[in-house]
C-alpha cells in the first residue's frame, strides 16, 4: 500500500528510528565564554605573540606565516601547560577562522594543530559565529578537512565547550560532502546527547545527503523524526522537494505523489513548481506521458506557474516516447495561451533533435528557422543537436555547414562535435573528409582524445590501409593517448579480417603492457581466424584461457569453435563442448543449430543432437 499514511506514519514520542537513535527536547546552553583570566607574562614574550599576530594579519607570505605559527604555537601552549591569553586567542581564532586567509599544505597543518592543542587546553572560539566559521574552514580545506572539522568540535566539547547547533551543521555538512555517513550518524546522535536541539539545517543536510546517496528510506526516516511535535522543527517545502525528487530518481513514483498529498493537506505545506517538476520528470522518465500531462494541469490549477522548465520536460519526454508531433502541437499550444510559459532555445533543441533522429531533416530545419524568427538565437547546445543529428542520418555535408555557421557565429566546436563528423565521414568511408575535419580540430588548439584515434583506426583496417594504422598508432601513443580496449578490439579485428593472424596476435601480447584487460569480443576474433586458419589447438587454448582469467564465453565464441571442429571432424571435442554450454547455461541461436544439425545428422549422432537441444 502506497498511500500517504503509510508513508509518513507518525514515530513513537518515545523512540526514535533505527537511524537516529535517541531523541532530546532540551535547547543547547549559550554561546562559549572565552577563559577570562590572564598571565602575567614577560614583556619580550608579548613582544614575540605581537610579532607573530603582525604576521599573520599581513599579506600573504607563506614563509612568515609558517614562522609565526610555530612561533604562537611554542610561547601561547609552554610546559607545564596553562590556558593562553584569553585576548590573544580571541585574536587567533578570528583571524584564523577567515575564509579569505589563504595557508598552503604546511601551514594549514601548523595552524590545526594549533588550534586543536588550543581546544585542548580549553581556550575556543569567543562565539559561536567564529567556531563556525572555523568548523567550516576546516572542512573545506582539501583531503582530510572534514576529518580535522571532526577532532577539532570534538577536542572543544570534551574541553567543556558548549557547542551550538550550527556549528554541528558545519561539520554534517562536511562529512556529507565526503560521504561519510557513519560519523554523521554519530555526530547527530552526540548532538541530541548534549541537548542540542537540531534547526532545519541539520535535518536538510542529512536529507539532502541520504537523497543524493539513494537511501530514501533512511531520508524518510529523518522526515519522520522533523514530522512528530517533539522535535520542534517542521519540515518546510524544500525539505519535502528534496524528498519527493530522491523517490522520483529511484522510481517510487507513487510514494512520491502520497508525499505530495502528505505535504499539502496535513502539513501545511505548499508545493511549488520544484515539486512538481520532479514529479514530471520521473513520470516522463518512465513513458508515463499521461500522468505527466495531468500534473501540470493540477499545478496549473492550483494557481503554481509551471515553468519552461516544466515545457521542456515534457516535450523531452513525449519525444523521446514516439510523440513527436504531439510534442510539437503541445509546443504550439503552450506558445499562443500561455503567457507565463514560453519555450526557449532548448524548447526547439528538444524537438530539431527528434526530428533528425527521426530522419525529418527538412521539418527539422524548419523548426530551426522558426526558432530564431521568434527572437531564439541559437546557442552551442543547438548546433551540436543539429551537427550530431545530420550527421547521424548521413547528411555530413549539411553537418559541416552547420558547423562553418556556428564558427561564423562566434561559436567554438568542441572535441565532441568534431568526432561526431570525424566518425560520420569513416562510417561513410570518406577517409579523406575524415582527415580535413582533423586537419581543422588540430588548428583549433584541441587534440584529438581516444574516440578520435578509434574512428579513424576502425575506417583505415577496414580499407585495408594497414601501414597507416601503424602510423596512427603511434601517433595516438606519441601524443599520450592511451589506447583503450576499443582499440585493441578494432586492430585485432582488422588484422584477423585482413588474415594477418601473426600480427593480431602480437598486438594481443602487447595489451598486458598498457594493461589493458582482453574482453570477450576480442578472444572471439582472435579464436574465430584460427578455426578459420585450422589451428583449432590454439583456439581451444585460447577458450581455456578465457576460463582462467573469468572471460565470458557467449554463443559466438562456441559457434567459431565448432565450425573449426567440424571442418576437421573433432565430435569428441565437439560433444564436450556441448556439455559445457550446457552446464554453462549458454542458449545456442540458430547458427549453433544449422552447423551441429547438418554435421551430427551427417555422422548418426542425432540423438545426442536431440539431448543437446532438450537440455
Amino acid at each position: 500500500m502506497t498511500t500517504a499514511r503509510k508513508l509518513l506514519k507518525k514515530p513513537s514520542p518515545t523512540t526514535l528510528p533505527s537511524l537516529l537513535r535517541s531523541s532530546s527536547s532540551s535547547s543547547s546552553s549559550s554561546s562559549h565564554h572565552a577563559p577570562t583570566s590572564s598571565s602575567s607574562r614577560p614583556h619580550s614574550v608579548h613582544d614575540s605573540v605581537d610579532a607573530a599576530l603582525r604576521s599573520l594579519l599581513s599579506p600573504p607570505s607563506p614563509s612568515h606565516r609558517s614562522q609565526a605559527l610555530a612561533l604562537l604555537r611554542s610561547t601561547l601552549l609552554p610546559n607545564p601547560p596553562s590556558r593562553p591569553d584569553p585576548s590573544i586567542v580571541s585574536i587567533i581564532f578570528s583571524t584564523l577562522s577567515d575564509p579569505s586567509l589563504p595557508f598552503d599544505d604546511d601551514d594549514d597543518d601548523a595552524a590545526f594543530r594549533l588550534l586543536l592543542d588550543m581546544a585542548n587546553r580549553g581556550a575556543f572560539p569567543p562565539d559561536t559565529f567564529r567556531l563556525t566559521q572555523l568548523v567550516n574552514k576546516l572542512c573545506r580545506s582539501g583531503v582530510g578537512g572534514a576529518a580535522k572539522g571532526w577532532d577539532f568540535l570534538r577536542a572543544v566539547t570534551g574541553a567543556g565547550g558548549a557547542v551550538e547547533a550550527p556549528a554541528f551543521d558545519a561539520l554534517l555538512a562536511g562529512l556529507a560532502r565526503d560521504r561519510d555517513f557513519p560519523k554523521m550518524k554519530q555526530l547527530f546522535s552526540e548532538m541530541l546527547n548534549a541537548g542540542v536541539r537540531p534547526n532545519v539545517v541539520t535535518y536538510a543536510i542529512l536529507v539532502n545527503h541520504l537523497c543524493k546517496s539513494r537511501r530514501v528510506d533512511d531520508a524518510l526516516q529523518v522526515l519522520y523524526v522533523m514530522s512528530s511535535p517533539e522535535s520542534g522543527v517542521a519540515p518546510d517545502t524544500v525539505t519535502f522537494n528534496t524528498v519527493i525528487d530522491g523517490l522520483c530518481k529511484v522510481g517510487r513514483l507513487e510514494d512520491g505523489l502520497a508525499l505530495l498529498d502528505r505535504m499539502r493537506t496535513r502539513q501545511g505545506c505548499a508545493p511549488n513548481t520544484v515539486t512538481y517538476n520532479s514529479l514530471i520528470d520521473g513520470f516522463c522518465k518512465v513513458g508515463d506521458i499521461d500522468m505527466a500531462h495531468e500534473l501540470m494541469n493540477r499545478m496549473e490549477h492550483g494557481g503554481v506557474p509551471p515553468s519552461v522548465v516544466t515545457l521542456n520536460t515534457l516535450l523531452s519526454g513525449m519525444c523521446r516516447t514516439g510523440r513527436i508531433g504531439g510534442a510539437l502541437e503541445f509546443l504550439k499550444q503552450k506558445r499562443l495561451a500561455s503567457a507565463e510559459v514560453k519555450p526557449n532555445a532548448a524548447s526547439y533543441s528538444i524537438l530539431i533533435g527528434a526530428f533528425l533522429h527521426s530522419n525529418n531533416v527538412g521539418r527539422a530545419m524548419e523548426l530551426f528557422d522558426e526558432m530564431v524568427e521568434n527572437g531564439h538565437s541559437p546557442d552551442s547546445v543547438t548546433y551540436f543537436t543539429i551537427i550530431s543529428g545530420l550527421a547521424q542520418v548521413g547528411k555530413l555535408d549539411d553537418a559541416c555547414s552547420v558547423a562553418s555557421s556556428m564558427r561564423t557565429a562566434g561559436f567554438k566546436l568542441d572535441t565532441k562535435s568534431y568526432n561526431i563528423l570525424i566518425s560520420g565521414f569513416c562510417k561513410k568511408k570518406r577517409l579523406d573528409d575524415a582527415h580535413q575535419v582533423l586537419a581543422e580540430m588540430t588548428k583549433a588548439g584541441l587534440r584529438p582524445d581516444v574516440f578520435t584515434y578509434n574512428s579513424l583506426l576502425a575506417a583505415l583496417c577496414k580499407a585495408g590501409d594497414f601501414p597507416a594504422v601503424s602510423e596512427f598508432l603511434r601517433k595516438m601513443i606519441d601524443d599520450g593517448c592511451r589506447p583503450s580496449v576499443v582499440t585493441y578490439g578494432t586492430l585485432i579485428h582488422g588484422y584477423c579480417k585482413a588474415g594477418n593472424l601473426e600480427e593480431a596476435l602480437k598486438i594481443f601480447e602487447n595489451m598486458a603492457e598498457f594493461k589493458v584487460e582482453q574482453n570477450t569480443v576480442i578472444y572471439n576474433s582472435l579464436i574465430d581466424s584460427l578455426c578459420k586458419n585450422g589451428n583449432m589447438d590454439m583456439a581451444i587454448s585460447l577458450m581455456y584461457e578465457m576460463r582462467e582469467k573469468r572471460v565470458s564465453l557467449n554463443v559466438i565464441t562456441y559457434n567459431a569453435l565448432f565450425k573449426g571442429l567440424r571442418e576437421r571432424n573433432m565430435a569428441d571435442k565437439a560433444f564436450e563442448l556441448m556439455d559445457r554450454m550446457r552446464e554453462e547455461r549458454c542458449s545456442p541461436n540458430f547458427v549453433t543449430m544449422d552447423i551441429l544439425t547438418e554435421w551430427l545428422s551427417a555422422i548418426g549422432e542425432t540423438e545426442r543432437l536431440r539431448c543437446f537441444v532438450q537440455g
